[in-house]
């Protein structure tokens, strides 16, 4: 067993070994050689104490200190017993006999003259006592005061974040444990100040004793003259005093250093190094000191020197601040196989884009990434049609897909997928195609649309152009797949952090608009639920101000979800029917018979959602019917627009959104009082009847005709 494994076993023994040693000194006479290596080893053991003082990053790092500094402060004293005893014993013998380190503190430091020794030694104690002690235990006393006050809040705080899950139990019982040991360590150092004022008083005592006691005994007991005695015992006396003042002066300087410390990641020199490493602390120095060594009664030879290494300090930390900072960071620890992290399992992202390792090529950065462009554009667009920021998209490799598949999910289910070829552009025969087009390739349909289409080589482009086929490459094929399923589910991409933001961009230009909706008497989540209802029914948020004052009006007459919607698609019905017909145009309108109407409001009724149910056979005439309506009318024709009661309009709009999704349902107080419509048919009327009931009917006269809501 080496040394170093000896040493803990050692180290318990050290400090009764040290209690002993003091015992002994004090009482036991020991030899001037000794005593010369216990002052060597107080003046070293004065130095460490300093000097881990200053190199500790924060005060608990030497939470020993108070422990230390009375064993010390008992050393020294000890030392000072010892010492005394050897110079009235044996100093009328000479300046040799109290030891080699007395001897030389009184012959180098005092020159031979015991009344300047007497004055250094004044003052040591007055820098000692008065300024260093006297603030190091003012400081003390207010630390551990104001610790002590904090220590409630600070173990709420622990208490608060262990509740709310920030930290684990083990942290919490830690960060304790250190708050406690903050709290002992403080009132621990108030205390320990004393002893350094105590030990400076006694210095201060013993001085005194050893003089006056070895004058007297010097003349009494060895004969000697008043000069001779106060000559020789006043050397010793000073010399010792000086011997045991130093190492105290040092551990003054250290208790001071610990509580006047600030928590920093540094040691006290690279604090106050990296404070005063600022260059515009150096240039006013600069100036000021040439400015006084301009003076002629100044010495120049001091001062402009001076001035001149301080503008060099400051031209250098300058430089030094000007050059760019090289971090260098070490390498990343390899990958533990065995560890399993939450990333490799969870997919935080909404809408996922999954391609097979043959449609990676589309994502590389060396070659552009096309596909990545492409869907940052239909994320915009999507944006801009919803009027929210739709959540980031991710695109990644799947190695269980075809290797020219890809496939759209969105929360983790499929919304759909297809083949493509990367290195292909795809034509398309969106119905201009000529029927004896000469373009060969793979025949395949458009994912987006079902149209025909055919995989040809990127030099038949232009061939398939002058056929009459839309070409498009395989990115904008996944692309404009991605926004068609995309744009069907406006509401499933709109979150509450989404919401969140829309009311924080809001709140910036109308605060108090805000402040009548969110965050009562509307909650976040009941918000989110209902702009996902009107975004649901088609009704974009792009515009969130007339949206927040009809539900500021809403919110005053009820705060039921279903009622709240319908009250804002009332007020929101001019915009519902301007994104179909201008204000100015005739809106084709067909209506329910009344007592086909009346059936189904009174008919059954969903006992979930209190909604009206619809026949099966009902279901499917009405929807024919209207489905004919549309087709008779043609693809560019203005939708239709089906008018019934309120308490029908859910039913029906659920109803058409399978078998004629363009067709707008409205209820009667959703049609603006202004806008013309044209009653095109009454859906279960006889076939002579123009109108359904509570509709006027058109007028011949030229001018624009308007429903009554």
């Amino acid at each position: 067993m080496t040394f170093l494994d000896r040493m803990p076993r050692i180290g318990t023994l050290a400090l009764p070994a040290g209690i002993l040693a003091l015992i002994v000194l004090m009482i036991v006479p020991v030899p001037a050689v000794l005593l010369d290596v216990s002052f060597v080893l107080n003046i070293a053991l004065s130095v460490a104490i300093l000097m881990t003082a200053m190199n500790a990053e924060k005060p608990l790092d030497f939470s020993s200190f108070p422990s230390v500094l009375l064993f010390a402060t008992l050393l020294r004293l000890a030392l000072n017993v010892a010492s005394t005893r050897v110079v009235l014993v044996h100093g009328h013998e000479g300046e040799a006999a109290a030891g080699k380190v007395i001897e030389a503190f009184g012959a180098f430091l005092i020159g031979g003259n015991f009344a300047v020794g007497l004055f250094v030694f004044m003052i040591l104690m007055i820098i000692n006592l008065v300024v260093v002690t006297k603030g190091a235990g003012r400081v003390s006393e207010v630390s551990a005061r104001f610790t002590l006050d904090a220590l409630p809040g600070k173990q709420m705080a622990i208490d608060a974040d262990l509740a709310a899950g920030l930290m684990t139990a083990d942290e919490a019982k830690a960060r304790r444990r250190e708050v406690a040991t903050e709290a002992d360590f403080y009132g621990s150092m108030d205390g320990a100040s004393k002893f350094v004022k105590g030990d400076a008083i006694a210095a201060l005592l013993i001085l005194g004793v050893n003089i006056i006691a070895g004058f007297c005994l010097g003349m009494i007991s060895h004969g000697l003259t008043a000069s001779e005695a106060a000559t020789t015992y006043i050397t010793l006396a000073v010399g010792d005093a000086l011997v045991a003042q130093v190492p105290a002066l040092l551990l003054s300087i250290a208790a001071a250093v610990i509580v006047t410390r600030v928590t920093d990641s540094r040691d006290l020199s690279g604090q106050i190094g990296g404070q005063f490493a600022d260059p515009r602390t150096w240039l006013p120095v600069a100036f000021i000191l040439g400015a006084i060594g301009c003076i002629p009664a100044m010495p120049q030879s001091v001062f402009l020197p001076a001035a001149a290494g301080a503008g060099w300090l400051w031209n250098m930390l300058r430089k030094r601040q000007a050059r760019p900072v090289v971090k260098l960071e070490a390498p990343p620890p390899p990958p533990d196989p065995a560890r399993i992290s939450l990333e490799d399992v969870s997919d935080h992202t909404l809408v996922t884009i999954e391609l097979g390792f043959g449609l990676v090529p589309l994502v590389d950065d060396r070659r552009g990434a096309p596909l990545v462009a492409r869907i940052t554009g239909v994320r915009k667009q999507l944006s801009q049609a919803f009027g929210f920021v739709v959540p980031q998209f991710r695109v990644r490799d799947a190695l269980d897909m075809p290797p020219s598949s890809y496939r759209i999910l969105l929360g983790g289910v499929p919304l759909g997928g297809a083949s493509v070829r990367a290195d292909k552009v795809l034509a398309i025969d969106a119905g201009e195609a000529r029927p004896d087009h000469q373009l060969t390739g793979e025949e395949t349909r458009d994912p987006s649309f079902g149209c025909p289409a055919l995989w040809i080589d990127p030099g038949a482009r232009d061939h398939a152009i002058a056929e009459g086929f839309l070409t498009v490459d395989a990115s904008t094929v996944i692309a404009t797949h991605l926004n068609q399923l995309l744009a069907e589910r406006p509401q499933e991409l709109l979150g509450p952090d989404e919401v969140k933001a829309l009311i924080d961009s809001v709140k910036e230009h109308s605060s108090g608009l805000v402040e009548t909706v969110y965050p009562q008497p509307l909650s976040l989540a009941a918000l989110t639920r209902l702009l996902r209802a009107l975004l649901e029914d088609g009704i974009p948020i792009a515009h969130p101000l007339p949206i927040l004052s009809g539900l500021s009006l809403a919110v005053q007459q009820t705060q039921d979800h279903e009622r709240l919607v319908e009250l804002l698609r009332a007020d929101l019905g001019a915009l519902i029917v301007g994104r179909v017909c201008a204000p100015d145009e005739r809106l084709p309108v067909i209506t329910l018979d009344a007592a086909l109407e009346s059936s189904i409001v009174q008919g059954l009724h969903d006992p979930t959602t209190g909604q009206p149910v619809i026949e099966p056979d009902l279901a499917r005439t009405i929807g024919e019917h209207i489905a004919t309506l549309i087709a008779q009318r043609g693809p560019g024709a203005t939708p239709i627009a089906l008018i019934v009661q309120p308490r029908a309009r859910r039913a029906l709009a659920a109803l058409l959104k399978l078998r004629a999704p363009s067709c707008l349902v409205l209820s009667i107080a959703e049609l603006p009082p202004a806008q013309p419509i044209e009653v095109i048919d009454v859906v279960g009327a006889p076939q002579s009847q123009p109108q359904a009931p509570g509709l006027p009917q058109p007028e011949n006269h030229q001018g624009p005709e308007s429903m009554a809501a």
